[in-house]
């Protein structure tokens, strides 16, 4: 059977769409499963061991400008996507996604598999339309899926999987030798987050990297976004993470923005602390796992459908703000983590 899985979100939900692949794989054997994804995400598949082929495109609209060439580029590829002549494609995903439904059914699969709340405006074409979930974890929810294809969802899921690439591990060992930080001797702390309210505040990272360092003897790697607090496509931190550099001691250092180096680092670190977003779900597949911040949780951002998977994996939600997070309360969830890496 070969299959295309239509992935076009962000890095998180590319990653949490990974046990899917697992659970093809384990459920049909002879399962050849192809992903197209977009060229900001594809990169999280790449070289995975249940993934064929990874098909990329790219975007067709930056900063809100048409790229012509790029356009021309996904109608080419959308023929030789057809000429595969796929038994299934899959819009992938948690919930109904108009964009991921469409561009399923230009692949012109023998069966095409979707969340569809009015399968009648997709047509014909969707032949295996399912109602939308309303609860679950967005793992969960993918797998289901399978449904179609007599897959079960399996009580023990298969865990998001990721491979960091050797060539970001060695970018992120060239930071880390500049910084004078040794592998595991340090904790990621994350300023990135779509919305303030996820974000520690100053004075609460500059007391966890304290303690940190005094009781663990660990210095504090700050991730942070770059660009202005306006940003409409991605809010940055970089106000936010500079103040904090300047009056902070030098064992407190700025990670750079660059993806693979960030990537590379949350790999080599003790643990993580982050906000709920991508970074925190490769954290939690990383060998020091994460603690995800989560605050103000509602239908969209609640952990019980976004929090990370695995056993690496905790949770700490603010009911309004990560501002309010005691610390005490932060070091209880970090403890296991701590202590299991440094075991």
């Amino acid at each position: 059977m070969k299959l295309l899985v239509v992935k076009r979100d962000k890095i998180g939900d590319l990653l949490l769409a990974t046990p899917l692949f697992a659970q093809l794989r384990r459920a049909i054997p002879d399962a050849r499963v192809h992903v197209l994804a977009n060229d900001y995400n594809a990169w999280v598949v790449a070289g995975n061991p249940d993934v064929e082929r990874v098909w990329t495109y790219p975007r067709t609209r930056h900063a809100g400008r048409l790229r012509v060439g790029a356009a021309l580029a996904q109608a080419a590829q959308l023929f030789a996507l057809r000429r595969e002549r796929f038994d299934v494609a899959i819009a992938a995903g948690g919930e109904e996604s108009p964009r991921a439904v469409r561009r399923a059914l230009a692949a012109r699969a023998a069966r095409t598999i979707a969340y569809a709340a009015d399968p009648a405006r997709y047509g014909r074409g969707l032949t295996d339309a399912q109602v939308p979930p309303a609860t679950g974890h967005e793992v969960g929810r993918v797998l289901a899926q399978l449904a179609p294809l007599g897959v079960d969802v399996p009580a023990d899921w298969p865990l998001p999987r990721f491979a960091v690439p050797a060539a970001w591990r060695a970018a992120a060992a060239t930071w880390l030798g500049g910084a004078g930080f040794l592998p595991a001797r340090f904790v990621v702390i994350g300023l990135g987050a779509r919305e303030e309210e996820k974000r520690p505040s100053n004075a609460q990272v500059l007391r966890w990297a304290e303690r940190l360092h005094r009781d663990w003897g660990l210095a504090t790697a700050l991730q942070y976004t770059p660009g202005g607090a306006a940003n409409p496509e991605y809010p940055g931190s970089e106000a936010q993470a500079r103040s904090l550099a300047a009056a902070a001691p030098a064992w407190i250092r700025l990670l750079p923005t660059e993806l693979p180096v960030v990537v590379g680092v949350i790999a080599a670190a003790r643990t993580s602390v982050l906000p709920d977003g991508g970074l925190m779900h490769l954290a939690a597949v990383a060998a020091g796992g994460v603690v995800g911040l989560f605050a103000r949780p509602g239908p969209l951002a609640a952990p019980e459908r976004w929090g990370p998977v695995g056993p690496r994996a905790g949770v700490l939600v603010a009911p309004r703000a990560v501002a309010e997070l005691d610390d005490d309360a932060v070091f209880a969830a970090l403890l296991p983590r701590l202590a299991a890496a440094g075991a």
